[in-house]
């Protein structure tokens, strides 16, 4: 059957929207009509190089949808039921996944590698991030797709897969903000509002947004920042200026620049932490020196899904939405069409907007 899709035919070139042709699902795996996709910056990354993976490719990893069928051996979901897409699925065997850390799990994106759908000319396709969420509909192991906990729209759930399990899991589970501490969140895209919105659930006392862009003030103030920094050379003495000249209990990098990650850890007070969730490319370099780690006595940490189980957390975070302490439409700066994704992208190089949702 043929689906229309955004397809990736090499690192560094134009994603095309085309029709591709996917199979009936077979043993252990999952087909899901998308509902909506999320548009995120390490779907940029994948793109230009920043992190490789096997091409030609359908990318997006975020993402939520109807089940339309599944294999032999699928017993957890069924068709009509809505699910969220989950990119990094633990193999629970690894030795990561034996000590809890399934953020981890070596054996992942093991499934990025085979070949999932084929365009009308035969081409082989391959599962950017394991789900190819860029297209009506995707072909996925069962263990990429999980049920969606009540009371959270089909659509909104798309941002559950990736923005806000990081944003959450950098406040919750790598960070762990205490209520009455001081946080920094260096970037306001999807990620960095998810991150504002989770800092304001735990409780912090002041929640600092930095941005380039003045223009995001009002989104980061809407997701739970108390105030707001244009970022320049002097944003860790502005921050500090804040703090009563201490920096912030907690810092949390979005961007991965290593100016952005020197500036977050500027901001960080002696003896707090800094953790780094934006992914950087390996020209992003970042010293320090040696009698600074000592003196200021901080964390550097870094944090992979937001060391999130997203098995354990989806449920969690729904129900914060039900509860209205999670607001999901206010993450999505624009909705957009499959053909709008290349555009999206251009947004995310000039540093435009929060998150970009593919509604299907």
């Amino acid at each position: 059957m043929a689906v229309r899709a955004a397809v990736l035919p090499a690192v560094g070139a134009q994603l095309e929207i085309t029709d591709i042709e996917l199979p009936d699902p077979g043993p252990g795996q999952v087909r899901v009509r998308l509902a909506a996709a999320g548009v995120c910056h390490s779907d940029l990354s994948l793109s230009n190089g920043t992190m490789r993976v096997p091409v030609p490719a359908v990318l997006g990893h975020e993402g939520a949808g109807t089940v339309v069928a599944v294999g032999e051996g699928v017993t957890h979901v069924a068709p009509g039921v809505p699910v969220v897409l989950n990119w990094a699925p633990s193999c629970g065997t690894c030795h990561a996944c034996t000590l809890g850390e399934v953020w981890l799990c070596a054996n992942a994106l093991n499934g990025a590698a085979s070949v999932y759908a084929r365009t009308t000319d035969g081409t082989e396709l391959h599962p950017g991030l394991n789900v190819a969420a860029f297209a009506e509909e995707t072909v996925v192991s069962a263990s990429c797709v999980l049920p969606l906990p009540d009371g959270v729209p089909l659509v909104d759930a798309a941002l559950l897969g990736c923005a806000v399990l990081t944003g959450y899991g950098a406040v919750h589970h790598s960070a762990r903000v205490r209520a009455g501490e001081t946080v920094a969140v260096f970037g306001v895209g999807g990620v960095g509002l998810a991150t504002l919105q989770s800092a304001r659930i735990a409780g912090a006392s002041r929640v600092i947004a930095v941005d380039v862009s003045p223009q995001k003030e009002e989104l980061a103030r809407a997701a739970g920042a108390t105030d707001y920094v244009v970022a320049s050379e002097d944003t860790a003495r502005e921050i500090r200026a804040l703090t009563g000249k201490q920096g912030v209990d907690v810092s949390v990098e979005c961007v991965g620049r290593a100016v952005t990650i020197r500036a977050a850890w500027d901001s960080t007070r002696r003896g707090g932490r800094t953790t780094v969730v934006g992914i950087g490319g390996k020209d992003q370099q970042v010293t320090f020196n040696a009698l600074e780690i000592f003196h200021w006595g901080r964390t550097l940490s870094g944090c992979v899904y937001g060391n999130t189980d997203p098995a354990r957390d989806i449920p969690v975070l729904a129900d914060h939405v039900r509860q209205g302490r999670l607001n999901l439409t206010s993450l999505v700066t624009d909705h957009i069409t499959l053909k709008d994704i290349p555009s999206a992208f251009d947004n995310m190089l000039a540093g435009k907007g929060g998150r970009a949702l593919v509604v299907f």
